[in-house]
């Protein structure tokens, strides 16, 4: 299966009314592959303006919703309030909410879960730290992280799920996997979900890679066959971003 091609962008907590103003003028007046689904990710109070200014093909994700649409939960933003002011994508499991804000594994799937019935998108992310991956328990830590998504999701809820496999050792550190190592766990992921969920869902879903990607490295992981894309971190607020969602037109 053609499965097409995504680039997210989280701009995690950064960002002004000006700056994101000439990042969204940079990304409208340059052209754009097609074939390739962009997303971008800015901080919530940034999310309408963005959503109002940006072309209407590029999508626009929250970083992050609540597993209830209501209530007394100060601080939090509910899937349906993303969805109330045009947001289509959301962002949840990252690992800075796993080891910044303690969310767990079952949280994560409570949240995504949650998205799905508000009708919202969701990248889902994965990913382990740099002691797990020397241990040699990197498919253990991400076999475990899916598996409390899949609990709360049903086989048809998985055509609105992109998997994110994000390597913590390389997130924001200027460390990227090498694309053997990032191939390597993305086809596990897909093995997974074959034998998990089912053969179709594994070969329908899209599977990103995340982790110091930039414009000079995106090529190289792209070529390989079961990396569907990237979510980026500090490249997307710079110009490199455009060259980023254009690789796969340049190989």
């Amino acid at each position: 299966m053609k499965r097409r091609f995504i680039v997210g962008g989280n701009f995690k907590l950064n960002g002004s009314q000006a700056s994101l103003k000439s990042l969204i003028e940079n990304l409208n007046k340059n052209e754009l592959d097609s074939k390739v689904e962009v997303v971008i990710s800015p901080p919530f109070v940034y999310l309408g303006q963005v959503r109002q200014a940006v072309r209407k093909e590029i999508g626009v994700a929250g970083q992050n919703c609540y597993s209830k649409a209501s209530g007394a939960y100060t601080g939090e933003v509910a899937a349906e309030m993303l969805k109330d002011i045009g947001i289509d994508w959301v962002i949840l499991g990252h690992s800075e909410r796993r080891d910044i804000f303690k969310e767990t594994d079952d949280e994560i799937g409570q949240k995504v879960a949650h998205a799905l019935k508000a009708g919202l998108k969701v990248i889902a992310c994965v990913g382990e730290h740099l002691n797990e991956r020397q241990a040699n328990e990197t498919f253990h830590v991400v076999s475990r992280q899916l598996a409390a998504i899949a609990k709360h999701v049903s086989v048809e809820d998985w055509v609105n799920i992109v998997i994110a496999y994000e390597p913590v050792w390389a997130i924001g550190t200027g460390v990227v996997a090498t694309p053997d190592q990032a191939q390597e766990v993305h086809e596990d992921i897909r093995k997974w979900l074959a034998q998990n969920v089912s053969g179709e869902v594994a070969n329908a879903t899209r599977i990103m890679y995340g982790g110091s990607v930039n414009g000079e490295n995106a090529s190289s992981l792209a070529t390989k066959g079961d990396i569907d894309g990237f979510l980026v971190g500090g490249a997307s607020l710079k110009p490199e971003f455009v060259t980023i969602c254009n690789v796969k037109a340049n190989l």
